[in-house]
């Protein structure tokens, strides 16, 4: 990576190893649904799901262009799609079967005048989530009309979680009135293989979440929802890293960055690094955040700009030299700065830094060390790219 100025490590063995700590939690009777949508949340979705196909069942997306973009670079796996898709979406979905999911019994009688054989659906039901799926209190009618539609071939019914990462006991309460929903629907003579409920944090912590299928997403990356007390021993595949392109020796009283916002209060020694926010990396940790330089934690300061931002070396034993690593999220050293550290100054969360860098940034993939996949804005290239 020495010609890189700033990029991403994804350790793909380190992928592997969480999905398999996920599947022991669970149990070898519990299949496996991981969430790949938002490009695997910012990992990368086709190398994402490549690595991890042997283990999984099935791949989670959010549009219709997702599922493309997995089918077409050779995916085997079943694709579910998990957002509502239009009307005039269906004929793609039916031309490469994937699966869709339903929030209600009309969207079946739209499916037959779209698709000549069945389309599998899983149909979401709103126990609090209070965003898609049917109705709570209309699912038992809803899905046994969709269940006795012939444009569709019912393989699952499911649903979702609004705070299983901080509220327990909503989300026990939640499960308990979608398992009788399921018990009394199987009683009427509707058949259902697959049920499911849990997301990462339901994975980690509510057991009776966990049903026949899950659907692990930040868990997978090695990440815990609620930046907690952790239950699955996962670790964190991505780190972000760059380099210092300019140090710089300023003078009391100098200010740094747009608006002005940052005065030197001594001499001090600057650190120029080239990421900014139009790399993904938050503009709201200007004056904010930390990096990693030399094993050592060095603040933000002055405002975080489009290509680049500035950090304060003066503290630090020795100065660095252009070229030198920064680590924006990973280990140097002793030190460690995660993806929950930058939301909490950044007051957002993980999810959304994770899936805001952009393709700018490198993708390089490893396997026991090496560079095995690189990934730029060029494509995926040989791993000598790097060099």
């Amino acid at each position: 990576m020495k010609r890189l100025p700033t990029w991403l490590e994804i350790d793909l063995d380190r992928l592997d190893r969480n999905l398999e700590q996920i599947q022991r939690w669970v149990g070898d009777d519990v299949r496996m649904l991981l969430t790949v949508k938002a490009d695997a949340y910012g990992h990368g979705a086709v190398q994402v799901a490549h690595a991890a196909s042997a283990r999984v069942h099935v791949f989670g997306v959010a549009t219709v262009d997702e599922a493309l973009e997995l089918s077409d670079s050779g995916i085997k796996n079943q694709i579910l799609i998990l957002s509502p898709i239009l009307e005039t979406e269906i004929a793609a979905v039916a031309r490469h079967g994937f699966a869709i999911t339903l929030s209600g019994a009309d969207f079946a009688d739209a499916i037959a005048h779209h698709a000549v054989a069945p389309i599998p659906v899983h149909v979401e039901v709103d126990t609090g989530m209070g965003r898609t799926g049917v109705p709570e209190e209309d699912a038992f009618d809803e899905i046994r009309r969709i269940a006795a539609t012939r444009s569709v071939r019912l393989e699952g019914v499911y649903t979702h979680f609004p705070v299983s990462d901080s509220d327990p006991e909503f989300t026990r309460a939640q499960v308990e009135r979608f398992a009788a929903l399921i018990a009394k629907l199987r009683a009427s003579g509707v058949i259902i293989p697959v049920v499911h409920s849990a997301n990462s944090a339901a994975v980690d912590g509510v057991r009776e979440a966990h049903m026949n299928l899950i659907r692990p997403g930040l868990l997978a990356y090695g990440l815990h929802p609620s930046g907690g007390a952790p239950g699955v021993d996962v670790a964190p595949i991505m780190s972000w890293k760059s380099r210092i392109v300019r140090v710089r020796r300023v003078a009391k009283g100098k200010t740094i960055s747009y608006a002005r916002t940052f005065v030197t209060e001594r001499a001090s020694v600057i650190g120029v690094v080239p990421v900014g926010y139009g790399h993904g990396y938050p503009f709201h940790l200007s004056g904010r955040g930390w990096m990693l330089v030399g094993g050592h934690r060095v603040p933000i300061v002055g405002r975080v700009t489009m290509d680049m931002t500035m950090v304060d070396l003066t503290d630090l034993p020795e100065t660095p030299r252009a070229g030198d690593e920064v680590v924006l999220v990973g280990t140097q050293g002793s030190q460690t700065l995660t993806f929950h550290d930058l939301a909490g100054w950044g007051d957002t969360i993980c999810y959304e830094i994770m899936c805001g860098i952009s393709k700018r940034v490198p993708r390089t993939y490893f396997r026991r060390g090496k560079v095995e996949t690189f990934k730029s804005l060029l494509g995926v290239l040989p791993n000598h790219a790097t060099a």
